[in-house]
């Protein structure tokens, strides 16, 4: 079954190969990694795409790696997508051969792109707290709150304990993209997202 796990790891050589050998020997099989994030304190944020060994449990994975000196699992879960990472080329080319729906294309893409569960594309319903939801894929939720960004930001959503969720503006309207469980977005996803969705709106005024 594969899994997905996000990992906080010294950013020095060798790093990776600990964590890689710890995965290993606690039954994991590593199919692809992508670098997330390299911090300023010294440490970098992976996310580690593996298959379990029958009868390997993902706890066993994330207590091994947690035993490295400086490693620490920020959060697994069950990868539904399977197969290989999206990179965010893949998702420029697909919106490059859909220029004249880039935006909603962008929409599906983003869910797998960032590991997340769902993307929605909404403007201000007629309450101003509840958005009009103008596409979405099809784990989105029935109602999205309508927050006002300036540029890509997490959203804070009282009341709700499920879903993490950032925003990224355009024009009037909103691009919203939910995790149920986390982990949160981060600073560097947030700009990689805020990139794309620049690119979609261009790719889309230019078709």
């Amino acid at each position: 079954m594969p899994f997905l796990l996000r990992v906080e790891l010294p950013d020095v050589p060798g790093s990776l190969g600990r964590v890689a050998s710890a995965i290993g020997e606690a039954g994991g099989d590593i199919e692809a990694i992508e670098i997330v994030e390299h911090r300023g304190d010294g440490t970098a944020v992976d996310d580690v795409l593996l298959e379990t060994a029958p009868g390997a449990m993902p706890d066993s994975i994330v207590s091994a790696c947690n035993a490295l000196d400086g490693v620490r699992v920020v959060w697994i879960s069950r990868y539904a997508a399977g197969g290989n990472l999206f990179l965010d080329l893949e998702a420029v080319e697909d919106l490059t051969a859909h220029p004249h729906e880039a935006l909603d294309r962008l929409v599906d893409l983003l869910p797998v792109t960032f590991r997340a569960d769902w993307g929605a594309r909404v403007r201000p319903g007629a309450d101003l707290q509840h958005a009009e939801v103008l596409h979405a894929t099809g784990a989105a939720p029935g109602s999205v709150r309508w927050a006002t960004l300036e540029r890509p930001t997490r959203i804070d959503a009282p009341g709700d304990e499920v879903n993490v969720l950032c925003g990224v503006p355009v024009d009037d309207e909103l691009i919203v993209v939910g995790r149920r469980g986390g982990p949160d977005f981060l600073d560097s996803e947030l700009a990689r997202m805020g990139h794309l969705v620049a690119l979609a709106v261009s790719i889309a005024r230019q078709a």
